[in-house]
Formats: C-alpha cells, sequence, structure tokens
C-alpha cells in the first residue's frame, strides 16, 4: 500500500496548523484531506491527537469556543474511517486522489450507519470518544 501527499497536501496542511486556514471553509473534504496527510505521516492514535490539536487551536484561533463546536467522537471516528480507507485503497498520489477513489466519505451522514443519532450527538460523544453502537468502524494495525 503505497499512499502519498503533494506539496499542496504539505502546504494545507502547514496552513492549517498554523491557524491560517479559514474556518469557515474547513468543511467536511478539508477533514478528510487533513486526516489523510497525517496518516500518511502518523499512525491512528498519533493522527488523531494532532488533528484534535490541530481543530483546537483553529477554532481558538478564531474565537470559536472549542466547547460548543469540537466533537471528539467525530474526529477519533472518520480518522479510523480514513484509515479504513486508506487500507482498502491500493495507492494514491495525493489527498485528492485518494478522496475521489473513496467518494463515499464525502457523505458526513455515514457515521450514522455507526452510531445512533443519539449517541453520536450526545454530550459524552462530544467531550470523548465513544464507541459506536450499531455497526463498528473497521481497525487496522498502524
Amino acid at each position: 500500500m503505497r499512499h502519498a501527499v503533494t506539496k499542496e497536501d504539505q502546504a494545507f496542511k502547514h496552513q492549517v496548523e498554523a491557524c491560517e486556514y479559514p474556518v469557515a471553509e474547513f468543511d467536511h473534504r478539508a477533514h478528510l484531506r487533513l486526516a489523510y496527510v497525517y496518516l500518511c505521516a502518523h499512525g491512528t492514535d498519533r493522527a488523531i491527537r494532532r488533528m484534535r490539536d490541530t481543530i483546537l487551536g483553529l477554532l481558538r484561533q478564531a474565537g470559536v469556543d472549542p466547547e460548543g463546536k469540537y466533537h471528539q467522537t467525530m474526529t477519533e471516528a472518520w480518522i479510523l474511517a480514513v484509515h479504513h480507507f486508506m487500507n482498502k485503497t491500493k495507492c494514491s498520489e495525493s489527498a485528492d486522489d485518494f478522496i475521489s477513489q473513496n467518494p463515499m466519505m464525502l457523505d458526513s451522514k455515514i457515521m450514522l450507519t455507526h452510531y445512533s443519532a443519539e449517541l453520536l450527538f450526545s454530550e459524552e460523544a462530544r467531550r470523548s470518544f465513544v464507541e459506536p453502537n450499531l455497526d463498528p468502524i473497521p481497525r487496522h494495525p498502524s
């Protein structure tokens, strides 16, 4: 399995980490892109930590209260999902290439096939990771 990042992917990561990326443009696709870039360089545990720290920093820099916006279960579940799709995809030349090979990830509601809405949108799930209650997210060694 070979997954690569481009100079543009690296520049995107640096822009987000430096809190120079517009929060309003940090949509679901941008989350997937950053998850992919982190997973190309790190295992899932470190990618989760990096993603959490980066998102919290971006929110704080934009003056957004992280308590009301950040969601730990969503962050961790999407890292696991991207990692799963990376294991299913033989190779990708960039984050955009990877996403185009796995367009089902663009459906942000896919997590509702793993979690009930009641659990996913609970305060507990927002504060800390909770395991899916409908269908497990496949896990692969990092």
